[in-house]
């Protein structure tokens, strides 16, 4: 945890060694006064809050560039060069991270600066005054749910992890805080966290001029989503926490802006020219196409040798690797896989890449620079959560009417005929697999499968999962590797070593 403030420890390390009186061990945080004297107008605190979003472009939290510790760690996409970086990217893929892996140290740190920021903008902004209780009141909103959405996907990779809510003082406080807390109890605290958003004056929806920002929508999105996944994979509370979440993801379903989710085609959600009109996107993280600083390079950096589709930058590489085990599942006819995927002809490639997100006009240019927006929240998801939710639940006939809604618009059958067909059938025999079937073909590349599939499974139920598949699929990532260790991450060593009791290792590692 000393690593999340490392600014703060050294700048009172060097306090502490310039001091020759005798009362140099009184140790004060410089920091705590500079900011302090930070927070003094709204303008001051909305440019915190800022802050706070952008650290989430970042592909070292939850940014377009984040698939190593998501869809990599999952069976969608894989890096299959197990020598550059010395291996450690692979690790990931192939079920074989050690504790020591840097990548995953740099992912720990940055998730925990973004909590930090949060802490500093919500430990400070009651010093300012505002000319309106609601703005204030929205600031507050903003940095709780991104505090809250930076654990929710911390809880769910490593299981019980620190949990800091507050700006840190003093070093007592940081090496009171180097300890990990139960899983519930963080649950707890990000559910308090979104249930006060949940409260305060945000938009309902995104609007011109404020994409990018939070809305209710996005709230109950998120709090429904972390009902359903304690639910699912909490021992205590589990109807009521059903029921909580059909309550928040009904009424993100009911703040739509539109009538049929088969209105909008599937190929406007990833539109560049639609990014700010399609009313299928809850939140994003806003590009900006033509700007080498703030464009999406997610296009350019998916596309395969040889090929053009995606952007008019020429690649060298194979491209984001798609597993066949994915290729495979979906289904004939299905235009998403049509869309989303593509096989690369040239001869030192000769497999599938992703093609979902594409830039190829002249406004990216030959550089790449994209303007695809990185969506983080659609209405699709919030669908196809209800149809987990009435499944749980027991409501089977609204599962299966939410489930409908998602292929209708794809142009697939319903899940009543679909059920009559034999492969279908042999592949997906219960409704709860055939809901996993269609986020994952539906969701693809958007960084949901792992947490998908934390949230379906046991931790002995995806062993068995993934040892089912065909190797062969799979490439040089070896399926054999994945055991109960692989629930979690492993708690990076240079976290474990500042206090190997209280930041006890996860087991298998």
């Amino acid at each position: 945890m000393k690593n999340i403030n490392i600014k703060l420890f050294s700048l009172v390390v060097l306090l502490t060694l310039g001091s020759c009186k005798k009362d140099f061990l009184e140790q004060s945080n410089p920091d705590a006064s500079l900011i302090s004297k930070a927070f003094k107008t709204e303008n001051d605190v909305l440019l915190a809050v800022n802050g706070c979003y952008a650290q989430l472009r970042s592909g070292n939290t939850i940014g377009e560039g984040s698939d190593l510790w998501t869809d990599q760690r999952s069976d969608d996409t894989g890096t299959n060069d197990n020598q550059s970086n010395a291996g450690e990217p692979f690790g990931f893929n192939n079920f074989s991270l050690i504790p020591t892996n840097s990548y995953l140290f740099s992912h720990w740190s940055a998730m925990y600066s973004v909590i930090s920021n949060c802490n500093i903008v919500l430990s400070n902004i009651d010093k300012v005054n505002f000319a309106k209780p609601e703005t204030k009141q929205q600031y507050k909103a903003e940095a709780e749910f991104i505090r809250a959405l930076i654990y929710f996907h911390m809880v769910r990779e490593w299981g019980d992890v620190p949990l800091v809510t507050k700006q840190f003082t003093d070093l007592d406080e940081i090496a009171a805080s180097t300890a990990r807390t139960p899983q519930a109890t963080v649950y707890a605290q990000i559910v308090a966290d979104l249930k006060d958003a949940q409260g305060s004056p945000l938009p309902a929806t995104q609007a011109a001029g404020t994409i990018g920002r939070i809305s209710l929508a996005a709230v109950n999105t998120l709090l429904g989503q972390v009902y359903l996944t304690m639910a699912t994979t909490l021992d205590a509370n589990k109807t009521e926490n059903l029921n909580n979440a059909l309550t928040s993801l009904t009424a993100a379903y009911n703040a739509k802006t539109f009538g049929n989710l088969k209105d909008i085609p599937y190929t406007d959600v990833f539109d560049v020219t639609k990014k700010g009109s399609c009313p299928e996107l809850i939140w994003q993280i806003v590009n900006i196409q033509g700007d080498p600083v703030y464009s999406s390079s997610i296009a350019a950096n998916n596309q395969a040798k040889g090929e053009t589709i995606n952007s008019l930058k020429s690649s060298s590489s194979v491209g984001n690797n798609v597993t066949h085990d994915l290729v495979n599942d979906y289904e004939a006819n299905d235009p998403r896989g049509a869309f989303s995927i593509k096989f690369a002809n040239d001869a030192t490639v000769k497999d599938w890449f992703v093609t979902k997100f594409r830039d190829a006009s002249a406004g990216a240019s030959k550089n790449g620079y994209g303007g695809n927006d990185w969506i983080l929240m659609r209405y699709a998801d919030v669908i196809l959560m209800l149809a987990e939710v009435n499944m749980y639940l027991g409501n089977t006939a609204a599962a299966i009417q939410n489930l409908d809604m998602v292929r209708a618009r794809a142009g697939m059958p319903t899940y009543e005929v679909s059920s009559q067909d034999p492969t279908y059938a042999s592949k997906y025999p219960t409704l709860k697999l055939a809901i996993l079937h269609e986020r994952r073909v539906e969701l693809a590349f958007e960084h949901h499968r792992l947490f998908d599939l934390l949230r379906t499974f046991t931790t002995d139920e995806l062993v068995a999962y993934f040892h089912s598949k065909n190797q062969a699929d799979f490439g040089t990532a070896l399926l054999s590797n994945f055991t109960t260790k692989d629930r979690f991450f492993p708690i990076p060593f240079n976290e474990t070593k500042l206090n190997p009791v209280k930041m006890y290792q996860n087991p298998g590692y």
